[in-house]
């Protein structure tokens, strides 16, 4: 069993490159403003300067740097204030550690500045240890371990919650930035009304599950797996590393194990995926998550869901090719066509919107009706 395209790089979480790759800076000012800092912790945290390095940038504006310390490894994140709010990174993050989950501890922050020093989970993500010959379902199930403890852990009207207008916005991205933008089609009244008509489904649909904390981008490029955990092919009880959280949301208990098994960057076989969701509904139910008694119901909730994931992510790789000048990311959408039809394809409610993106890319479907041709 194989993955339909080999993994890659992380980009919207903290994978280290080598610590030594130094630093760019297109704001001199900004630089200064940084190196201030940076020297104002050097006492208190014995900072050894030579191992300073760039360990990643995401899709956002954030940046993060590694650099050793007398407590070891730590990484720096550089956001700068105008354009990124951290204080949900910091709210989330409490609450992860909270739940006695491995999440980045904040050491000090300078708010002003959008400087955070915080604690190093290791040198891996789970993306990077995969091998595209075998699907790891000893990481899958700590995964899936991961994140049982982070949903019961969920309590309302502490995240924002993720409804009709949230859910909205986010399908309305696929329209606007993949069909328009991207694709170049004029978007008629029968198409509209196609869209409309199913986005009124899904969120009907994806809103009718019960709500824990849900964040939104748990796939294993965000998933830090420990230096020195266990053999592959040992369950490892112990959770991984959580990055990249700070969008959280109280939302659909569907929405995580499809971010996790419909991955933006990886693609399994269905029977693995399907072994994995069984596993976490039964861990959830067994720990009392309100993931029903019927799995065939749940399941259903999770590819409804998956499939408002895959509209909006579509949407918003083509928003990142066209307005912010990152076409990286547009190389995936075919994964993600490729997940809307094959949702599609098995739900009679949803056959109008696969015919849609099927004539929107421009796909021949083979007419299975035609017979005698030579």
């Amino acid at each position: 069993m194989t993955p339909s395209s080999h993994p890659v790089p992380s980009a919207t979480s903290t994978p280290p490159t080598s610590p030594l790759q130094p630093i760019p800076w297109a704001d001199t000012e900004r630089q200064q403003r940084f190196q201030a800092w940076f020297d104002s912790q050097q006492v208190g945290f014995g900072f050894v300067p030579d191992t300073l390095g760039l360990a990643s940038a995401d899709a956002s504006f954030r940046r993060y740097f590694r650099v050793q310390s007398n407590r070891g490894n730590l990484v720096i994140m550089d956001a700068p204030p105008e354009k990124e709010n951290c204080k949900p990174f910091v709210d989330i993050a409490a609450l992860l550690n909270h739940a006695g989950l491995r999440a980045p501890k904040i050491l000090a922050w300078d708010e002003g500045n959008g400087f955070m020093l915080l604690t190093d989970l290791g040198t891996r993500t789970m993306m990077q240890t995969i091998d595209p010959a075998q699907p790891p379902l000893n990481l899958y199930l700590n995964a899936v371990d991961t994140l049982v403890q982070w949903q019961l852990s969920s309590a309302p009207q502490v995240l924002p919650p993720y409804d009709e207008a949230l859910l909205r916005r986010e399908l309305e991205l696929f329209p606007e930035w993949y069909i328009g933008a991207h694709r170049q089609v004029t978007i008629d009244p029968a198409m509209r009304k196609t869209l409309d008509d199913t986005f009124a489904l899904l969120i009907q649909n994806n809103l009718s599950w019960p709500s824990v904390y849900v964040h939104r981008d748990f796939m294993p490029r965000n998933l830090m797996v420990p230096d020195d955990l266990a053999v592959p092919g040992q369950t490892d009880p112990r959770y991984l590393g959580v990055l990249d959280f700070q969008d959280a949301v109280y939302g659909p208990i569907t929405y995580d194990i499809a971010s996790l098994m419909r991955d933006a960057f990886l693609t399994w076989e269905e029977d693995f995926c399907l072994d994995v969701t069984i596993r976490y509904w039964e861990k959830a139910r067994k720990a009392g998550l309100p993931v029903g008694d019927d799995f065939g119901e749940f399941y259903r909730g999770v590819e409804w869901m998956g499939l408002q994931r895959h509209l909006k992510i579509a949407g918003i790789f083509a928003r990142l090719t066209l307005r912010d000048g990152k076409p990286k990311y547009l190389a995936d959408t075919p994964r993600f066509i490729d997940y809307i039809r094959s949702t599609c394809s098995r739900y009679i409610q949803l056959k109008p919107l696969l015919r849609l993106v099927e004539k929107v890319d421009g796909i021949e479907v083979p007419n299975v009706f035609a017979f005698g041709r030579s």
